[in-house]
Formats: structure tokens, sequence, C-alpha cells
């Protein structure tokens, strides 16, 4: 019983680890650039079809092609925040959202047209090993991605705060006028905090690709998850994630293993932790204004 329990945490936390990943690039896009992306979901999925396409067609693992899609998926952010995002962020908040919605809907259909709605495996020769330790097991691709998602998070976090960059998203997260006043270019820090968004989004799809697979639906869930870790933690407030990511992939862990059917309903932990969440929020706000 002790054993199931501990193998059920330990499954929680690695699934924590690519959700921290999903949820920082969405949550550096809204605290930096002040706009929720609808479509991060869909650089999620580009990045795993960028796995099985490298694989398929390259031979190249997708941990080894994994920088390559970071690059790539970089350029493209940086370039629809060029064509797109930079022309609605003094716009009212329901256009900006309309517009990523649309072009989530875009990336989607065009995944459709381009690879039809079946799912694209990713096999590997290290897919099926694991290690054990402890009595405990654990899949050798989910312990590499949860490695990976946690490094890339420490670099994120050192470029955030010991960085002259890092300094200078901070800064135009608080105050994007002032930071222009200072000669701090914003446009600049957009672009490059966007592009770092959408990229950390295709990391966690190359690791994805791996542990589940590739379809044009894949971001849908995960871009749904990230939603929901950043309610949780706060719009924009990097550091929540960790925390928020923690909660969501344990809940699920355990809601899989002592749930009937649970396979079905941890799918839908993370509408319950966002209902629990803004709840609580209602309930404080209201208890605050009373005092």
């Amino acid at each position: 019983m002790i054993e199931l329990f501990l193998q059920t945490l330990l499954n929680g936390l690695l699934q924590s680890g690519i959700y921290a990943l999903v949820a920082s690039g969405l949550a550096l896009a809204v605290g930096v650039v002040g706009i929720v992306n609808f479509a991060h979901g869909e650089f999620l999925m580009i990045g795993a079809f960028l796995s099985w396409g490298l694989l398929t067609y390259f031979g190249i693992d997708p941990l080894i092609g994994l920088p390559l899609a970071a690059l790539t998926t970089f350029g493209a952010g940086a370039l629809t925040y060029r064509v797109t995002i930079k022309h609605v962020l003094l716009a009212p908040e329901l256009n900006q959202m309309l517009l990523t919605f649309g072009l989530s809907i875009l990336l989607q259909n065009l995944a459709l047209l381009l690879f039809g709605g079946n799912t694209r495996s990713v096999n590997t020769s290290y897919q099926t090993l694991s290690v054990s330790f402890a009595n405990l097991n654990v899949g050798l691709p989910k312990l590499i991605a949860f490695a990976l998602a946690a490094g890339l998070l420490a670099a994120l976090y050192f470029v955030l705060y010991r960085t002259t960059l890092g300094r200078q998203m901070r800064a135009v997260a608080q105050n994007r006028r002032g930071s222009a006043l200072v000669g701090i270019d914003v446009d600049r820090v957009y672009l490059i905090a966007f592009g770092v968004s959408c990229a950390l989004a295709a990391v966690a799809g190359v690791l994805i690709s791996v542990l589940l697979f590739a379809s044009p639906t894949v971001g849908l869930v995960f871009g749904l998850k990230a939603f929901a870790i950043i309610v949780m933690a706060g719009l924009g407030n990097l550091t929540g994630v960790l925390w928020a990511s923690v909660v969501l992939g344990v809940s699920e862990a355990f809601v899989q293993t002592y749930v009937a059917g649970g396979g079905g309903w941890s799918d839908a932990v993370f509408f319950l932790l966002i209902f629990v969440t803004l709840v609580g929020r209602s309930w404080n706000f209201r208890l605050r204004r009373a005092a």
C-alpha cells in the first residue's frame, strides 16, 4: 500500500515537470507581453510534429533534434509576434483573445490538412526502458523528460533573475512606458519573450511526442492545463507556476490510481482546480471587503 502511494506520488511529480514547462511559457507571454495566448498549445503541437518529422524523414532522435525544434519555433513565434501580436497590444483584451483564438484554429486546421487526424507515433530505442530504485519503477523517457524540463526551467529563472535581459523583461512587465523612458527597447523585449514562450511550448511538445504521440489536437489538452496552472498561480506569476504544476500533476496521478475509472476523470481535475481557486479567491476578496 505504501509502495503504491509512493509510486503514484512519484508519477505525479514527474508529470508536473512537463506541465511546468508548458505553463511557464504561457505565463511568460502573459506576464511580460501582457497577452493571453490561446494558440500556446498549438506551438506545442508544432514541436511534437517537428520531433516526428525529424525522426521519420531524417532519422534524428527527438532529444538530439530538440534544439533545432526550439530554434525553429522561436523563429515562428517571433514572426507571429511581428505579423500579428504586435499590432493588437494596445487593443482591447477581447481583440487580443480573438486574434490568438483565431491563430489556434488556423494552426490546428493546417495540421489536419497536412497530417490528417490520425496520431503519429515517435518510436525510439529507449522508449520502453525503465529505471528501478527502492521498489519504484520509472520509465526512462519520463525521467529524461523531467530532467530536461527541470534544467530548462532553471535556465529560464536564471535568465530572468540574473541577466540584463531578464531584468529588462521584469521591468517591462511592471511598467512598459517607464521602461521605454529609461532606454529599454520594449518591442525587442516583447519579441524575445514571445519567441521564448513558443520555444518552451515546442520543447514540451518534443518531450510529449516521445511520451505519448503527435497529433493536430495534442496541444489542446496541455494548453488547457497550462491555463489552469497559471490561474492557480496567478496570471504572470512564474514562481507560482512550479507549485501549481505539482498540485495538478500529483492530483491527476492520485485520481488515476485511487478513483474508479480514474483514467477518464483525471483529465477533468484541472477544471475542478480552476473552480476551487476562483471560488477561494472570491471568498477571500469578500472577507477583505467585509473587514
